[in-house]
Formats: C-alpha cells, sequence, structure tokens
C-alpha cells in the first residue's frame, strides 16, 4: 500500500455534482459525507423504495432512472451489488459524458474485467475503479451513516487507460468527504483484501457455525460465550447474497488466504497437543504486538495501550466515559464495548496512545471508573 497520493490541483475540476448509483448501506453512506461536503447529490436504485428510504436518510434527490441519475453529474458512485457494477458503469459512462465514473466494489480485478468488456473503449479514460473500505454487518440505507466514510482508506485502482486527470479528480472528491485515498493496483488490493477482509468473515462466519452445529445439543453455550467469542463472530451476521458474490468473484486469492490460515492453525494445535508452551506464548507474543501495531493511526508512532473500564449497560453510560476522557484532553484511538451475557453491565476496551496511558487511567479513576490497563 502506497501512502496518500497528492493530486495536481490545477488538474481538477471540482466534482459539486455527484451522483449515487445503488442506495444501499455504503452508496447512501457516500451520498450522507457528499452532501455534507455541500456537493448535491442525486441517487438511483433498483428498488424504488430502498431509494426513498436512501433519499429520506440522506437528503440525496431519488431518480427514477439511472440517466435521470447521471445526468450532468461531475463524478458518479456506483456502489450496486458486484454482479450490477459493469453494466452500471457502462450505462454511466455514456449518460454522463463529462463525468468521471467510479465504482465501489469490494474486487477489482474481475470487476475491471467485466467493465473493460462491456464499455466503450473510449470511455474507459474516465472509468476509474475503487473501493471505499468502510462499511457494517448490517445493510440497507436505515443503517448509513456519514461517519461510515470518516477517516476510512478509499482504495484507488487504476488501470493504464484512465487519465490522470480523472484519478486525481476522483482522489480530490474522496480527501474533500473525509475519507484518506490509498492508490493500489487492482491485483495487489484484491490479493491483499483477501487477507484483511475476506478471510476474517469467512473465520468468523465458520466460528458460528461451529458452534451452532457442533454445540446445537448445548443450549448453554451462547451463555457462556465471552466477549471474545462475540467480538469474533461479530461479522458473521453478515448479509449472506452479498458475501457469496464477493467471496467467489475473488475465489483464488481467498482460498489461497484460507490454506494459509488452516496452516496456522494446525501449527497452533501442534504446539498445544505437544504441550509446547513456550512456543504458544511465542506465538501469541507475536500476534499480541501485531495486533497492537495495528491498532496505531499512522500519526501515532509510539504504540499504543488497552485500557478496560466497566460501565453500566443503561443510556448515556458511553457518552458519559467519552467526554470524562474528552474533558481530560485524552484522545481515543479505538473504542470497542463487549456486553455481558448475564445483561446490566458491559465492559469498554479503550485504546489510547502509548504516553497518554497513565494519563487516561489518573483520569478515568478521577471521574469515578477503575481502569485496569491491559496492554
Amino acid at each position: 500500500m502506497t501512502s496518500m497520493p497528492t493530486p495536481d490541483p490545477s488538474a481538477e475540476r471540482p466534482a459539486d455534482r455527484v451522483a449515487i448509483v445503488g442506495t444501499g448501506l455504503i452508496g447512501t453512506s457516500i451520498a450522507m459525507a457528499a452532501a455534507r461536503a455541500g456537493c448535491t447529490v442525486r441517487g438511483w436504485d433498483i428498488d424504488p423504495d430502498v431509494a426513498a428510504r436512501a433519499a429520506a436518510r440522506s437528503g440525496l434527490t431519488a431518480c427514477t432512472t439511472v440517466n435521470e441519475a447521471v445526468t450532468g453529474a461531475d463524478l458518479v458512485i456506483i456502489s450496486t451489488p458486484i454482479g450490477a457494477v459493469a453494466r452500471s458503469v457502462s450505462a454511466a459512462l455514456r449518460a454522463a459524458p463529462d463525468a468521471v465514473v467510479a465504482d465501489a466494489a469490494s474486487i477489482k480485478e474481475h470487476v475491471v474485467a467485466e467493465v473493460h468488456a462491456m464499455a466503450d473503449p473510449q470511455d474507459l479514460p474516465r472509468y476509474v475503479p475503487s473501493h471505499p473500505l468502510g462499511g457494517s454487518e448490517r445493510s440497507g440505507p436505515e443503517h448509513a451513516s456519514a461517519s461510515v466514510v470518516d477517516g476510512i482508506v478509499w482504495a484507488v485502482t487504476p488501470t493504464d487507460e484512465v487519465e490522470p486527470e480523472a484519478v486525481g479528480r476522483l482522489e480530490g472528491w474522496i480527501g474533500r468527504i473525509g475519507a484518506q485515498p490509498v492508490r493500489l493496483s487492482p491485483e495487489r488490493h484484491d490479493r491483499l483484501v483477501a487477507f484483511a477482509s475476506h478471510l476474517p468473515q469467512v473465520a468468523s462466519t465458520s466460528l458460528m457455525g461451529l458452534a451452532a452445529t457442533e454445540e446445537a445439543g448445548e443450549p448453554e453455550i451462547l451463555l457462556l460465550a465471552a466477549g471474545g467469542f462475540r467480538d469474533l463472530t461479530r461479522l458473521a451476521a453478515s448479509n449472506p447474497s452479498l458475501w457469496s458474490e464477493i467471496l467467489v468473484a475473488n475465489r483464488d486469492r481467498v482460498a489461497s488466504a484460507i490454506d494459509l490460515y488452516v496452516s496456522r492453525l494446525v501449527a497452533i494445535r501442534d504446539e498445544v497437543l505437544e504441550g509446547r508452551g513456550a512456543d504458544v506464548e511465542r506465538t501469541f507474543d507475536e500476534a499480541k504486538r501485531a495486533r497492537l501495531t495495528l491498532a496505531t493511526k499512522p500519526t501515532v508512532r509510539a504504540g499504543v495501550a488497552v485500557v478496560q473500564v466497566e460501565i453500566p449497560d443503561e443510556p448515556g453510560a458511553l457518552a458519559r466515559i467519552t467526554a470524562v476522557l474528552g474533558d481530560g484532553r485524552v484522545n481515543i484511538e479505538d473504542l470497542q464495548i463487549v456486553h455481558s451475557p448475564e445483561g446490566g453491565r458491559g465492559t469498554v476496551h479503550l485504546t489510547v496512545a502509548a504516553a497518554t496511558a497513565e494519563e487516561a487511567s489518573h483520569v478515568l479513576a478521577a471521574g469515578g471508573y477503575d481502569p485496569i490497563r491491559l496492554a
């Protein structure tokens, strides 16, 4: 992955008129972020009811046809399911001859090949493949939010045919709505997301499926499920049809990632089975250090610390703890909540810069909490 490119401002025209084709969770979230940035946004969805719900939530103008939505647009974002992307890109390129057209599909090589086979070659310089790496296990415009886009990496994966001006206009607009453009080749993108996105979904789904089938006669298993199980299986609540399409489209790289993951699981199994405690500890320690590095923002060079705090499971509890840290001028780098199976309380894992961990604990204690530093 490369650093955020710096577009040439002189080569850009502002993308003030934006069209969204496909108004599900990610499309509507992008529309909300664009409207927040001052853009005029129109949208279309194959399901008029979905488009109407998106319009009510995001402020975009719902259109009755794709052509109506994209005509006169400076920028078109295609956020349909993978199978409809190439057709939608081709239609948008024809109907909006002055627009840059980008897609939000989570697979690039497969989609790019389909677009190149379907679109008019003279339009391809305006097609910029891309992928906003944001979202949720939920789906539909009712779960959309501009915050889905805030600070996310938005992969921009142009091919050789794409005009530099088109790439610059898209990257400039991505930064304008609050995301971070990162340029990759389509091949490299698909290889990396197979590990960073697709494999976690497979692992989560497999673990949840295992618990559901192998322990079907043990109804207490979910009562005993600790926070770790709940965290790991959160992705299992994702849209099945969406993920089936994604995994099949990236099948070779996903299969390779699964094979490597299985090999790693077998290695850990053997360490445990053979009683090699030192090896098990070393494996866990290496993973812990890598995870703490992953949690670090690019601007947090000295690493992070995790502080655990129990809070009551009631309205306003999370707002109070973030307010306490805010008043103490302690920045939260990441936050996770683990709900107690018994109900009534939860545990918050607060990730802060390592240099501020002691101050965070002091501020929390002064606020009436009992913080425990985990790392």
